[in-house]
């Protein structure tokens, strides 16, 4: 397959395609908060670019849900589906593309890429052996279980010991060749703390992985074996190649390859970080694809210090967070309060601290009480016509403004969303205190009409940039 190099100006990310065995949480609307603000400010660098969610839909997790409604499995997912849509909107996530696993054409690509890697030689039948997580959908090592069998992500939930036999996907294989990649490009999975999970997960050695199931209805069948059902990673995984066919393509991977592969960005939690890091990339490799550029994992979130579960009862509602607060006021939190990567808490006394603070008296009480000034002391209540020339570059705030950009780019660059936020709320801050040392109101009063102009021109310019810097984060506000 020739693959098109892709032009420079083109960058297309991807969010998890969640799961719908429920209605989306909070931290499902912290990594696609976190993806839109990274389009946004890929679009203002002048980027074309393609931001894919979407919903991963098949396994026996979503089968049991859907059984114990008493639905079929599509019916179940059909509901659930627009819940994430709807949620997107009232957080003004701009996606471009929605992607779900159960779509027609979705069963081509995986269909085309699992002959592809059956050619190559790297799927065989074999005994699975091992305790299984249904809500992970994923075999775990005994080592790594919790007291009574429990799985250590879903600390509530008893894992199943499962004995059957099932289609493999040989990743040993790939053990050398991922090695091989991880030290030539060091950046490929960050933080920094995740790169160090994934090396050390690799170098215990690779163990090749289930592909498929037996007695299960809810997926797509193998290809070479209909009494087998491909297993959900396997399928799932796919979701992001499928969604970069255009609409009225035929679906190829040649036509999904074509214009926006490799995806420059995949954005997840930290618990799907193998699936991602490791078990992906030997998918990509066996199939003779090239390699994404890079994979983030971010922590989890808490509520209070805890973390959040409906058995504990202190789950946080996005929705009507958004509701009670505005979308700008929830994206604006919990990017500037949590360094992404690491896991962040929810406080509502500190959410509420935090949004008057930096919003209302940094930022919209700085431009209120400018713009009332100008009203007062400036012709025709217009803003004055100064000019960035009419200012010298030893004014405090241009000062800060000349070198604002480039620091926050970097931050923007590196996903450190927290630190864009306070190089930006410091600009907010110097222009509340320039107000208070230049008192334009004296200044008027001693009839020095062009001083009061200057002062206020730079205090605007300074909102200005600082509003169009945090328009990937605040877009409405901004």
């Amino acid at each position: 397959m020739n693959l098109v190099n892709k032009t420079k100006k083109t960058f297309a990310l991807t969010t998890p395609l969640y799961y719908v065995n429920d209605v989306p949480h909070i931290g499902s609307a912290y990594t696609t908060i976190a993806a839109d603000v990274v389009a946004r400010f890929q679009r203002l660098l002048g980027y074309q670019v393609l931001l894919i969610t979407g919903t991963d839909e098949h396994g026996q997790k979503i089968q049991r849900s859907a059984e114990s409604l008493g639905k079929a499995p599509q019916e179940f997912c059909d509901e659930i589906v627009p819940s994430f849509v709807s949620l997107w909107k009232l957080l003004d996530i701009q996606y471009d593309r929605f992607s779900r696993t159960t779509a027609p054409r979705h069963q081509a690509i995986v269909k085309e890429f699992f002959e592809r890697v059956w050619e190559s030689g790297d799927i065989y039948q074999g005994q699975q052996q091992g305790w299984y997580c249904v809500s992970c959908e994923e075999f775990k090592e005994e080592r790594d279980l919790l007291e009574g069998h429990r799985c250590p992500i879903h600390t509530n939930k008893e894992v199943e010991w499962r004995d059957e036999q099932n289609y493999f996907f040989r990743l040993s294989k790939y053990q050398t060749k991922l090695t091989e990649f991880y030290q030539s490009k060091p950046d490929f999975i960050q933080p920094e703390s995740r790169r160090n999970e994934v090396l050390s997960f690799v170098n215990q050695g690779l163990q090749d992985f289930s592909i498929s199931r037996v007695n299960l209805d809810w997926g797509f069948p193998v290809p070479v074996d209909p009494k087998h059902t491909l297993y959900v990673w396997f399928d799932a995984l796919l979701g992001y190649v499928t969604a970069l066919l255009e609409p009225d393509a035929e679906p190829t991977l040649a036509n999904a390859l074509e214009t926006w592969w490799p995806i420059n960005l995949h954005l997840i939690g930290k618990d799907i970080l193998r699936f991602h890091a490791v078990y992906w990339l030997a998918m990509l490799l066996s199939a003779g694809l090239p390699l994404p550029e890079k994979v983030f994992g971010h922590g989890f979130l808490t509520k209070d210090g805890q973390k959040m579960g409906k058995s504990l009862g202190n789950t946080l509602d996005p929705i009507a967070l958004v509701q009670r607060y505005g979308s700008d006021a929830v994206r604006y939190y919990f990017l500037k309060e949590i360094e992404f990567g690491k896991d962040g808490d929810f406080n509502k006394v500190r959410f509420i601290n935090v949004l008057n603070a930096d919003l209302a008296n940094d930022l919209g009480n700085l431009l209120n009480r400018t713009l009332s000034m100008v009203k007062k002391y400036c012709a025709e209540n217009n803003v004055p016509s100064i000019g960035n020339e009419g200012i010298p570059d030893e004014n405090p705030l241009k000062a800060i403004g000349l070198r604002l950009g480039e620091q926050v780019k970097q931050a923007y660059q590196e996903l450190a969303f927290s630190q864009a936020c306070v190089a930006i709320l410091s600009l907010a801050q110097a222009s509340n205190k320039f107000i208070d040392e230049q008192a334009p109101w004296s200044l008027y009063k001693q009839g020095q009409q062009e001083s009061v102009e200057k002062v206020l021109y730079a205090v605007l310019e300074s909102v200005r940039l600082a509003a169009y810097l945090l328009s990937p984060i605040i877009p409405n506000i901004s």
